[in-house]
């Protein structure tokens, strides 16, 4: 079996209004991928779910303009390939590759996203039942493994 380092993450950023979630979860899926942290690059695996963190819109207001960003959350797991990570080079290595495939993806949307670490107990509980799920694609298999017993 694979020595893994597994962390529990929360992604939350602006995103167009015309953006799709589906799209932003397959974003991030690919992203982690394979993560680079001083000029090595190492695999990794990430699955979880993402929804929208709209404003709440009370009735006797208007709706949001349709220019007007939309603020989309991720709430999931990434596991990080051999030994010598730590959570903490883990999330930088990730936060950089989001904020680089966000950005390249939909431009500057003015704010970089916010990666960070977060409690398992805080993915289980805070996921809105109706966030779409999404996982990286033919990651290796004992990374696959290792994530799902947390799912």
């Amino acid at each position: 079996m694979l020595d893994a380092l597994i962390v529990p993450l929360f992604v939350t950023t602006d995103l167009p209004p015309e953006s799709e979630l589906a799209e932003f979860g397959e974003l991030l899926a690919e992203t982690a991928r394979e993560l680079r942290h001083e000029g090595d690059h190492y695999e990794a695996f990430l699955a979880g779910k993402v929804f929208w963190l709209d404003r709440p819109v009370l009735p006797e207001q208007r709706p949001a303009a349709e220019a007007e960003l939309r603020f989309a959350g991720m709430l999931g797991y990434l596991a990080a390939s051999g030994p010598g990570h730590t959570t903490r080079d883990v999330v930088c290595d990730v936060r950089r590759a989001i904020g680089e495939a966000v950005t390249g993806r939909y431009g500057d949307v003015g704010v970089v996203p916010a990666v960070f670490a977060i409690r398992d107990q805080d993915v289980r509980e805070r996921t809105p039942d109706s966030a779409l799920y999404f996982d990286t694609r033919d990651a290796i298999p004992d990374l696959v493994t290792a994530t799902r017993t947390y799912l």
